[in-house]
């Protein structure tokens, strides 16, 4: 299994945490995206979605997580 890698650019790390996200003007409300994040990255990849009014929610990736992708 390969490991969860950070989506910030550049970054190999492994990623803790799951941004899920989506642009009102392209996807319906219950659509979500996913970035991850290592929490070297979390804040500014949150920072950046967030600033545009995408980002819907922060949470933990766990071992579940890890085995479905």
């Amino acid at each position: 299994m390969d490991p969860l890698i950070c989506s910030a650019k550049g970054c190999r790390a492994p990623a803790a945490w799951q941004l899920r996200w989506n642009n009102p003007k392209l996807h319906t409300p219950e659509r979500r995206k996913t970035w991850l994040a290592c929490p070297d990255h979390l804040s500014s990849l949150s920072a950046f979605l967030d600033a545009r009014g995408f980002l819907r929610e922060t949470v933990p990736i766990d071992d579940r997580d890890r085995l479905e992708q």
